[in-house]
Order: structure tokens, then sequence, then C-alpha cells
């Protein structure tokens, strides 16, 4: 049964028969999702921007919503210029993440940008506040293991996207 329907996302309640009986369930539906590292040289490039959830400025990796019927690929593309003023010649896929099963089908489709060149033909969201921020990948993977980088997303690029310390991908 539908709770919610918002213009990003939805919230339902669901029946489940589990072998221990009946179970009530919400589940947030918000849609897809992709996020990029891009990775310049031994350079990282992150974007500093607002969460209204944590009423703070985070640390992150560019990402953004699947339009209906959008290849992750063509919203990765998308969201790296809208986001980091960057168009990248590749795009790696690392694969797919489950943000919270515990509520949410949320998937989000992970990305290494390579190949990184500046693009100042894009439109960025009018609810967004975004700086972009180069840092050294050695310093990256510092903060991701220190508790400077936080969000969930963002730890998984980093951790399969630049791997072990001392390396570059």
């Amino acid at each position: 049964m539908e709770l919610w329907r918002g213009r990003r996302l939805w919230i339902e309640q669901r029946s489940v028969a589990l072998p221990s009986g009946q179970k009530e369930y919400v589940v947030v539906h918000p849609g897809g999702a992709v996020a990029i590292l891009p990775v310049d040289g031994d350079e990282v490039v992150l974007i500093r921007q607002y969460r209204a959830a944590i009423d703070a400025w985070i640390l992150e990796a560019p990402a953004g919503t699947l339009e209906p019927g959008e290849p992750p690929e063509v919203c990765a593309h998308r969201e790296l210029i809208e986001e980091a003023r960057l168009a990248a010649a590749e795009l790696v896929p690392l694969g797919a993440i489950l943000t919270t099963p515990g509520f949410s089908d949320e998937v989000i489709h992970l990305f290494l940008g390579r190949g990184l060149s500046p693009c100042t033909d894009f439109a960025p969201d009018e609810d967004e506040q975004i700086e972009v921020v180069r840092l050294p990948a050695d310093e990256v993977r510092a903060m991701a293991l220190d508790g400077r980088i936080r969000d969930a997303k963002t730890l998984c690029l980093i951790h399969r996207g630049l791997g072990a310390p001392g390396s570059v991908p």
C-alpha cells in the first residue's frame, strides 16, 4: 500500500510472509542513482555539498539520480558535468551498491572517471550549492580511513577505485 509519493521517491507499506509469520515493512523507493570517482593523474576530484538531512557540508563524490529509463553510464556522464564541471573520456564501471537495504531498494551504480577535461557547458541544479575540490589520491585514502570522509558511496568508490595506499588507477 502506497503511503506517500513525492517528486523523487515514494514510500510503501508491504506485507511479507516470513517463516516466523506475517510481517509489515515500510519500504522507501528513491529510484536508482550513480556516483563517479573522477581521477586526474594522482588527484581525485570530489565535491563539497550541503546535505540538509544531516545539516552539514560534506565531502563526497559527484552523484545523481537516474531519470526514468536512463542508462547508468549516460547519467554518470551528465552528473559529472553538472556537479564537477568535468567530462570524462572513459567511465569504468565499478559495480553497484545497495545503500540501505534494511528499508530502501536504492541501488547506486559506481564509476571511475578517467581522461577528464573541463566542461563549461553545464546547467547546475538550482537547489545545489557545490564546491569542486581536488585532492591528492593518498590524502583521499587517508581521509577515508580517519573519518573525514563519511559518505558511504564515496567510501565504496575510494575502496574500489583507488585501491591500496600508494597505488593510482
